[in-house]
């Protein structure tokens, strides 16, 4: 299994890479470290990373009420990266749809 899940195409993720044009944001396993996450992202797009940043996320308590009464669950938990690549170098993110 690999270290990147998936990209991650939000508004503000978006906003970002329009802002930083070499700015990318990736949904990564919550055990990977930023060395394993840069070699990941360089082997799979051909690119340079200059700089990995990483966030972890708890997950969210929710509650529904239904008939049978309360029903509590939680969303999992996630690792973020955002990766910045050398200057010049860009990532076709919808190559491979």
């Amino acid at each position: 299994m690999g270290v990147i899940i998936k990209p991650i195409f939000t508004e503000k993720q978006t906003a970002l890479t329009e802002k930083f044009e070499n700015r990318y944001g990736f949904i990564v396993v919550p055990g990977a470290n930023k060395v394993e996450i840069k070699n990941a992202v360089e082997s799979l797009y051909n690119v340079h990373v200059e700089q990995v940043n990483t966030m972890k996320y708890d997950g969210k308590i929710r509650n529904r009420y239904t008939k049978s009464g309360v029903v509590t669950g939680s969303t999992p938990a996630y690792k973020k990266a955002i990766v910045t690549l050398r200057k010049g170098e860009t990532i076709d993110l919808f190559s491979n749809i």
